[in-house]
């Protein structure tokens, strides 16, 4: 999958990029995946989209929900939880794909799945989507409306019992927060990801809220993570305190070990020193 700040920078970089552009040919489920996800039969995705034009994207944030990247073609709207990819034309495509799209000026654009992703494709009109597509949409933590109020009610509304890696990136309770931009988030309001929500106090859980909204922030203003590429293939620009890229590093502020453990499903990036697990049990 993809995270919020992505979708940022896919959605923005599509607009500049591709608007216009009218699809020549659809292929879907060309080399298939066991984690890979379409709307009906993949091979109805040429008829869907061939003749359409690309006429705008979203984050995640005009139909669904954030961790998508929204392309509107004409009256089709497609759903990407995956990375993606622009190719100029005469340019070498990837050896394996699950959704490649050609356009009449022959550059095209790919998603390939990494681990899980989704590739939805479907018809919507002035009104919105469908009825069986409309899914229930959370507040973007990029906006004003994901204030400190609507983050006391996710709060409250969560057994205290979890962890505060469970609460932000389980669930979905916060669209397009995810293990990925987890780790910074956590590291920036100095709370440990195991630390359960019972443990936490007022002071830390207001950090909380303000890492979720200022690191978010962050990642999207520079560009996308540098353990992430852009729609060109580009790395972005903000460079992870916490990843698979620092865990050799010292802590910036304790200069002390960082540590990796495998928990709840991923891997967590955490400094003991400044991330203590006081309280937790």
């Amino acid at each position: 999958m993809i995270e919020l700040p992505e979708t940022y920078v896919l959605s923005e970089q599509i607009n500049q990029a591709l608007i216009g552009k009218t699809v020549r040919n659809a292929t879907a489920n060309a080399h298939p995946h066991a984690f890979a996800w379409y709307t009906g039969d993949p091979s109805a995705y040429h008829a869907k989209l061939s003749g359409k034009k690309v006429t705008s994207s979203n984050p995640g944030t005009g139909y669904t929900c954030g961790g998508n990247t929204e392309i509107i073609c004409e009256d089709m709207l497609l759903v990407l939880s995956t990375p993606v990819k622009y190719h100029a034309p005469g340019e070498k495509l990837p050896a394996k794909h699950q959704l490649l799209l050609e356009f009449e000026d022959f550059s095209h654009m790919s998603c390939t799945v990494q681990m899980w992703g989704c590739m939805f494709c479907f018809p919507f009109a002035e009104n919105g989507l469908p009825d069986e597509f409309v899914c229930n949409k959370s507040p973007d933590p990029l906006t004003a409306a994901f204030d400190e109020a609507y983050f006391d009610t996710l709060w409250r509304g969560t057994k205290q019992s979890l962890s505060a890696k469970a609460f932000l990136a389980t669930e979905q309770r916060i669209p397009g927060l995810g293990n990925g931009v987890l780790q910074d988030i956590l590291w920036n309001a100095k709370i440990h990801p195991k630390r359960k929500l019972q443990t936490i106090n007022d002071a830390e859980k207001e950090s909380m809220f303000h890492s979720v909204k200022a690191t978010l922030f962050a990642m999207r203003m520079q560009g996308g993570r540098d353990t992430e590429r852009d729609l060109f293939g580009c790395k972005g620009g903000y460079k992870t305190i916490l990843s698979a890229n620092t865990l050799k590093n010292p802590c910036p502020t304790c200069g002390g070990s960082l540590v990796r453990e495998a928990y709840l499903g991923g891997n967590i990036y955490y400094c003991p020193v400044c991330q203590p697990m006081r309280g937790a049990n």
